[in-house]
């Protein structure tokens, strides 16, 4: 624990160039601190002193001349009139150093390995890309995982959500997408996670060689949310780093519901009135804001392919952070809890998912083979308690009898084992044999 609260001892003399207007600490309430005498922007960085731990905290808020910030690690030494002081631009490091390690919100090393010495400093925020300087989506992305291969295909910055109820098998999805798909770089964003699912992650769903090329950024469930919130913007920054810098990114965060609580928390913590089921209305613009700093990049750039998980809470997609997800995302892979229950791995509802993408970059005969898939694994579920009990007489109907016939087959082809990797032109040719 002392290890971790010296990370956040950050050295004074470093940002006396940057020193703006010096305030005072008035108030704490909770996890907010009021300070009046600051003169600094909304979202920026505060340093409160102490006589030997200083607290580190962001800005979310003003009225008048007083300012709101929520601490961003362990609070130190706050004491009544304590010294705050502004940090005009906070730098974070980038670049391949970082390759291979596990950091915080901060870009601290978590992993024991020592420190990280940065050849490049940037911003946490970059201006946003023209929107008609993007490179439209035009190249199949294969992710190794046969069914969104083969029906929810995947194009090269495309953004996707997973959707799912807790135990239906999204991280392991997600490891199955980092050893598998085709990138140069995986950026992986563990945003209010418990602490032992993020250990478990990198050590069991992640293999060396998937590591060896990934970034890490871990913001587990007991940091504040402001480190959340900057936890997934770090990660979002990562990847808009080796995108500009021509590398093909795989982003993957989990999960986009712990942002939008914890913006949230911090939205209520200053007054902003709840509207959709207690989220105010801040919530579903910040979601936006995040989900479109991904994507391709201008033509001669790279591109981020990225993945967010939503959390379903007791399996409703109609939650208002589901709703909104789908809403701004190019598509969406819903997990089954019947079909995990069932032990059909990975648990995807392909009647369910959608590829907005798909019909604009594959072939005619790839449209019309998982057309044809969809249709009759479709029909088979509708019939399927008809069947189950025996009222269903072979004969009456042609497409329902080659449904039933097909049925196993169809079903085994969407499943996997976690080690098998099915590349885009193997599922083609299993899916063609069998529709």
């Amino acid at each position: 624990m002392l290890d971790i609260i010296r990370q956040y001892q950050t050295n004074i003399e470093g940002y006396q160039s940057t020193f703006i207007a010096r305030g005072r600490l008035t108030r704490v309430t909770g996890l907010i601190l009021e300070a009046s005498g600051c003169k600094t922007m909304l979202g920026g960085t505060c340093l409160i002193l102490g006589d030997q731990v200083n607290t580190e905290a962001e800005v979310i808020g003003f009225e008048g001349d007083r300012i709101f910030m929520m601490p961003t690690g362990p609070m130190g030494e706050l004491k009544p009139g304590a010294e705050v002081v502004p940090i005009e631009d906070k730098k974070f490091g980038v670049g391949d150093d970082y390759l291979g390690r596990v950091i915080d919100g901060n870009g601290l090393a978590l992993d024991g390995k020592g420190a990280i010495e940065a050849s490049e400093t940037v911003s946490l925020y970059q201006r946003p890309i023209n929107p008609l300087n993007r490179h439209p989506i035009r190249d199949i992305l294969d992710t190794g995982i046969g069914a969104i291969n083969s029906l929810i295909t995947v194009g090269r910055g495309q953004r996707l959500g997973l959707f799912a109820g807790s135990g239906v098998g999204k991280s392991v999805l997600m490891g199955m997408m980092t050893k598998h798909t085709d990138a140069d770089v995986i950026i992986v964003g563990l945003i209010g996670e418990r602490g032992r699912e993020v250990k478990e992650f990198i050590e069991d769903i992640l293999d060396k060689k998937s590591l060896a090329r990934s970034v890490v950024i871990a913001a587990p469930a007991d940091d504040s949310p402001t480190m959340k919130i900057r936890g997934a913007n770090l990660a979002t920054r990562f990847a808009e780093y080796f995108r500009d810098h021509g590398k093909h990114v795989l982003l993957l965060m989990d999960s986009l519901t712990r942002f939008a609580q914890a913006q949230r928390q911090i939205s209520l913590a200053v007054g902003e009135p709840p509207s959709t089921k207690g989220y105010p209305p801040s919530v579903f613009a910040k979601l936006p804001e995040l989900v479109e700093r991904a994507g391709n990049g201008t033509k001669e750039g790279g591109s981020i392919t990225a993945f967010y998980t939503v959390l379903t809470e007791g399996d409703d997609l109609q939650d208002p952070v589901a709703d909104s997800a789908r809403a701004i995302l190019d598509g969406h892979v819903v997990l089954s809890r019947s079909l995990a229950e069932s032990g059909h791995f990975p648990a995807i509802d392909i009647e369910a998912s959608i590829s907005r993408t798909m019909p604009n970059i594959v072939t005619p005969t790839h449209k019309a083979l998982a057309t044809r898939f969809r249709q009759s694994y479709s029909l088979y579920r509708q019939n399927e308690d008809l069947i189950t009990v025996g009222a269903y007489t072979p004969g009456n109907d042609e497409a329902l009898d080659s449904a039933v016939e097909k049925f196993p087959l169809l079903r085994n082809f969407l499943k996997q084992d976690t080690q098998e990797r099915l590349r885009l032109k193997q599922c083609l040719e299993k899916m063609e044999k069998i529709v």
